[in-house]
């Protein structure tokens, strides 16, 4: 006669967590014992490893023989190694069984034709046929070997009631991935389970049921269920002490939590559980706690592309097989894959490259310097073009073994592991054939390498006694915890994750037995009832997301209704540091020196703020450039300026035939996609430039230079020496003498308001300076993405500015010679883009 009983364990109230695992023993025990099965051979299954040793502790602490503890995978691998995929069948690595999935689409028109029209959506394709082929698969090996035709047979009703309209895809896809997991004949290792004949099957449901003890205990052998889970709306107030802390942004999320870490572990309660809601606040919390020494050990750990090692290799790919800029070559030698180079050497080249504006490796190839002719040479073995699989795992196990030990590096061991190049493909599997066979190009391969690490994951080493463990909620659950902390108890973070079937819908997903949101959203609250058992709980979510409110966890506001009050407050017992009051002076330089040479921008930095002229002219301070990054608009400016200068120089009589063909000249050098944008920009400017072109010829106005490089000398006495220096962009031949232009891709409005206080304006009189500032001089800034014309906006009495200029900063330098001081006195723009706002301390001031 077959015997399945359910027993449920509930809460009883002050029940501790050690107190539940004998009191699950005792009833264990008195089930056995009145159905006459023998204890020794009884396997008692728990949904954790984590749990199987509070289980034994209990069962050795009434004595007597206890059954097997154990999980059911743990079981499954006990009884013997499941046989590897063989070529074509599924072996449950994402990355490899890609490659697999390519050769069954192979033969289907319809992706090759969603192929050739959009490789990205046909990539995206088929990483859903692989997750939909996995969740089937999964699922299959949860049933019994004789129930598993049943279910592929349900699945492909399902699957065919989905024919027509738009989700003609999604059930293309289905059929393959059902038809590639139901070829898969082998054994499964959980088929090894359904033969066991113990004296009874004990299952300890929490979290929600388990299907694959669901079916083992639906055969011959008698069962007992023992449902520990209790519904949150009926747990009581009295049970945990759960507090909630309301925190403003990430940053006091983290803070908070890892006080409330310290505070349980002050307070005697270890270890402490610290659950992996938020994974990116849990690392943050994760390096507050370690500054503090306190042991952690990681259960969930990260993705494996996350890790240094990941980091190094990648940066090394991109360099090598993405035709990597400066900056590509430049992360992976100054990352851990380098640490060979001579670091003097590589200081030197980064300083070159951005001090040239180098974005291409060409101009290093051609100057061959040492350091540059070992990198490239340490690459090499990836340079060319496609090779198999196996092939490229090879050369890249070489580059590795020249670079050093990436083992060494966080991250590292696993990284090789994962890549196949520490460990060699096992014979007749489907690693074997696949690293063996596909050939794939550069950008294949490195996309390869991507998804093999994002989908890998990185657990670090655990410490002998771990003060705080890193676990996820569903595996808290009955482990002896003295307190958890839950960073992230908010809706966007404390809310069910929808389960991964690919293709298949959640009602499919429900019809078939799969994961589905009904279930995880029930099994989450199982959870976090199950969390309440715990001496004490600390929730702590942003009140905010950006700036829209973010309001609490649906699981939190039941609680909250089940008691008829709001959880209470968390404390923060840390107390407020007293700091001295020191007052806060502005910042001043006495440099009692000047730079040999001045330019229009270093006299303008004076005149905005003395400190800036200090920090840029006297120290020679500059932020570093950027490599790899797009063209702006000071870039079209500048390049706008050399078209220009070389139209002018070239006209052939065709003029917007000469100015194109200028424009093709000058951008020859740069790179296409990114400056796109700016041509067609050029392409409205050119018909209005010409128009203006030819209404100021009609008036008597000629081209005489362009692009001029002046010096001169302008002041007197101890400033005799001090050379001004500046490129004026364009100098005309008028009827009533010279006209110096600036050309300007800003608005004629903003030029016209400068200009309404002409001693305000720097460049312009500057410029008259650098031309002896001629009583009949003309000065006049050219207004170039103006919509309708070009407009020039004049400089009045450019001369007399000029004059004025020149006796203002011979009073300005000679006193900072003598020793006057350079205070920081910027204000508004002036500050808002000023690289030396954290030299002067402004932001400081009261």
């Amino acid at each position: 006669m077959q015997v399945h009983d359910t027993l449920s364990l509930g809460l009883v109230p002050g029940e501790d967590i050690p107190g539940f695992w004998r009191r699950l023993a005792a009833v264990s025990s008195d089930w056995l014992a009145s159905r006459g099965a023998a204890a020794r051979d009884a396997v008692l299954l728990l949904p954790f490893a984590q749990q199987i040793a509070p289980a034994r502790r209990a069962f050795a602490a009434q004595g007597g023989w206890a059954p097997l503890i154990t999980t059911s995978h743990s079981l499954a691998s006990s009884l013997g190694p499941s046989r590897l995929a063989a070529p074509g069948q599924i072996s449950g690595d994402a990355a490899i069984d890609a490659f697999t999935a390519d050769g069954l689409l192979a033969g289907q028109s319809w992706a090759q034709a969603l192929r050739t029209r959009d490789e990205k959506a046909y990539v995206a394709a088929r990483a859903r046929l692989v997750e939909t082929a996995h969740a089937l698969s999964r699922a299959a090996g949860q049933r019994a070997p004789s129930q598993r035709a049943a279910f592929f047979e349900s699945a492909a009703e399902r699957l065919a009631s989905q024919a027509g309209g738009p989700g003609d895809l999604e059930r293309a896809l289905g059929l393959v991935a059902l038809a590639w997991a139901q070829s898969d004949d082998r054994a499964l290792a959980t088929d090894a389970l359904f033969t066991q004949r113990p004296s009874a099957w004990l299952v300890l449901e929490v979290g929600g049921p388990d299907a694959l003890a669901q079916a083992l205990t639906a055969g011959a052998v008698p069962s007992l269920c023992l449902q520990a889970d209790v519904d949150l709306d009926s747990v009581p107030a009295t049970g945990a002490e759960l507090q909630l802390a309301r925190c403003t942004d990430f940053e006091s999320l983290a803070e908070q939590a890892a006080t409330a870490v310290l505070q349980h572990l002050n307070a005697g309660r270890t270890p402490v559980a610290l659950l992996a809601q938020d994974r990116v606040a849990v690392r943050r919390v994760r390096t507050l706690l370690m500054r503090q020494g306190v042991p952690i050990h990681d259960e969930t750990g990260w993705t494996l592309a996350t890790t240094p090692a990941a980091a190094a290799l990648m940066a090394l790919l991109r360099a090598q097989l993405a035709q990597g800029g400066v900056d590509d070559w430049l992360a992976w030698m100054k990352s851990s894959l380098g640490a060979g180079f001579d670091a003097e050497a590589l200081r030197d080249l980064e300083a070159l490259c951005r001090r040239k504006g180098w974005r291409e490796t060409g101009p290093l190839d051609a100057l061959g310097l040492p350091l540059w002719r070992e990198a490239r040479d340490a690459a090499e073995p990836l340079a060319g073009g496609p090779r198999k699989l196996g092939g490229w795992l090879a050369d890249l196990g070489r580059v590795l073994r020249r670079l050093g030990s990436l083992a060494e590096v966080e991250g590292g061991e696993p990284l090789l592991s994962a890549l196949w190049i520490s460990r060699n493909p096992w014979a007749g599997s489907a690693h074997e054939q696949v690293i063996g066979a596909t050939r794939l190009r550069p950008d294949e391969f490195l996309a390869w390498v991507d998804a093999t690490l994002e989908s890998a994951q990185f657990s670090p080493a655990e410490d002998a006694q771990p003060a705080v463990v890193i676990t996820p909620l569903a595996r808290v659950l009955l482990r002896p915890f003295g307190a958890a902390v839950l960073p992230g108890a908010d809706a966007a973070t404390l809310a069910p994750a929808a389960p991964r079937n690919g293709v298949l819908s959640d009602a499919d997903a429900q019809a078939l037995g799969l994961p589905h949101l009904a279930a995880q959203r029930a099994a989450q609250a199982w959870a976090f009832a199950q969390l309440l058992r715990l001496p004490a709980v600390t929730l702590l979510r942003c009140s905010h997301a950006g700036a829209e409110p973010l309001p609490p966890s649906p699981l939190i506001e039941r609680l909250e209704a089940a008691w008829g009050g709001p959880v209470p407050a968390w404390v923060d017992e840390r107390e407020a540091a007293p700091l001295a009051s020191l007052p806060a002076h502005r910042r001043a330089a006495v440099p009692r020196r000047l730079p040999v040479q001045l330019s229009a921008s270093s006299i303008e930095a004076l005149r905005n703020c003395p400190y800036q002229f200090f920090s840029r002219s006297v120290l020679g301070l500059r932020e570093p450039d950027e490599l790899d990054v797009e063209l702006d608009k000071r870039d079209y400016g500048t390049w706008l300026h050399d078209v220009l200068r070389r139209f002018h120089e070239s006209r052939s009589g065709d003029d917007l035939a000469d100015l194109r063909a200028a424009a093709d000249a000058e951008a020859a050098s740069l790179d296409a996609a990114d400056f796109l944008p700016f041509r067609a920009a050029f392409e409205r400017v050119l018909p209005r430039y010409i128009s203006w072109l030819t209404e100021t010829e009609a008036a008597g106005q000629r081209f005489e230079a362009g692009e001029v490089e002046r010096r001169c000398q302008p002041f007197e006495g101890s400033l005799a020496g001090v050379t001004l220096q500046g490129r004026i962009d364009r100098i005309d031949i008028t009827p009533a003498g010279r006209l110096l232009l600036d050309y300007k891709t800003g608005r004629a409005k903003d030029l016209k308001d400068k200009l309404k206080t002409p001693l305000e304006d720097t460049q312009l009189a500057v410029y008259a300076l650098l031309m002896e500032a001629n009583p009949a001089l003309q000065a006049a800034y050219l207004a170039m993405d103006e919509p309708d014309a070009l407009v020039t906006v004049p400089h009045p009495e450019v001369s007399a500015t000029a004059r004025v200029l020149r006796e203002g900063l011979q009073a300005d330098l000679s006193a900072v010679l003598a020793g006057q001081a350079l205070p920081a006195l910027g204000e508004g723009r002036v500050c808002d883009y000023c690289e030396a706002r954290g030299l002067c301390r402004k932001d400081d001031l009261t």
